[in-house]
């Protein structure tokens, strides 16, 4: 439970209306209630808010209105998340589960929360206020920044898929696996998604970083800045994806690609091994991955073929 003035405080926010009304959680406009805050990005959705049941409101600068408080900040959308961090935190209380299994507890940090059967294996690194919820796997030599979630099922640090054949036998041995994996802060990792320690040098996820469920990272990749990653990306091994990417569902990208900053990769793209892909806010699709005029090009000379 929070007063409205404190909610203003974490968001910057300018404040109008009662300041000492008390909410305790955030709540969609159908679900509004006298001690939720709700948020609004136009004047239709505003209009609604200031006459639902809600005893706050984010609203755009531009907003006004009376009757009950109004937060006015630069980005409501963002504001009414930060606001649910804040009020109802969804994860549990630092500690470590009873059945959890932690080799080395004095690498994990101040604050952070380990829950039921997670195994952490030795020379494992967790920064402070990470939430690690159940049944995942931290294999040896991995290092997680402050405030990463990892959720369930999720492995990391595991060997990377590298294989050596003999030119006579065709039998294969594994490549050395020896490497690590680095986590930065504010990184969150999906429920069963993989990523592979480095086979002799790193793979690398940057801060602030999100990644979806049942996602496969390959060894030696390197991740930037702010990435967004949604369910069932694969990538092969040696990948670098610049600060600020955004990859959709079932995206797939061959050894040693490289995605320049800020690209945006449509939903079952494929980008061939070895292909660099350029350009800030640029959308590719298609398999080939092609520019979005290039490959909406393509679908209609294809059509035009039946």
């Amino acid at each position: 439970m929070a007063k409205v003035r404190e909610v203003a405080e974490w968001l910057g926010a300018e404040l109008s209306g009662a300041a000492d009304v008390e909410v305790a959680r955030v709540s969609s406009l159908a679900d509004a209630a006298a001690d939720t805050v709700v948020f609004a990005t136009d004047a239709e959705t505003l209009a609604a808010a200031m006459a639902s049941k809600a005893g706050a409101v984010i609203g755009p600068m531009s907003a006004a209105g009376d009757g009950k408080p109004l937060l006015r900040v630069k980005h409501p959308k963002y504001a009414f998340a930060l606001a649910a961090q804040k009020l109802t935190p969804m994860w549990a209380p630092a500690g470590t589960h009873p059945t959890a299994v932690v080799v080395q507890p004095e690498l994990v940090g101040e604050g952070t929360s380990i829950g039921p059967y997670c195994v952490i294996a030795p020379n494992v690194r967790i920064g402070k206020r990470c939430q690690i919820l159940p049944h995942v796997t931290i294999y040896p030599g991995v290092t997680l920044g402050d405030d990463c979630v990892v959720q369930s099922g999720a492995v990391l640090g595991s060997t990377g898929f590298g294989y050596v054949p003999h030119v006579e036998t065709g039998e294969y041995i594994q490549f050395p696996q020896q490497g690590t994996l680095v986590i930065e802060d504010n990184v969150d990792i999906g429920a069963n998604t993989t990523i592979d320690r480095g086979a002799l040098g790193e793979t690398r996820i940057g801060r602030g970083t999100k990644i979806d469920n049942q996602v496969h990272i390959a060894h030696n990749c390197v991740i930037g800045k702010n990435v967004v990653i949604a369910a069932q990306v694969g990538m092969s091994g040696s990948c670098v994806v610049g600060d600020g990417v955004v990859m959709a569902g079932q995206v797939g990208l061959g050894d040693h690609v490289t995605i320049g900053p800020g690209v945006i990769l449509g939903g079952a793209s494929g980008v061939f091994p070895g292909k660099r892909l350029e350009g800030p806010g640029q959308m590719f699709m298609g398999v080939p991955a092609e520019p979005l005029k290039d490959y909406l090009k393509t679908v209609a000379r294809v059509r035009r073929l039946k």
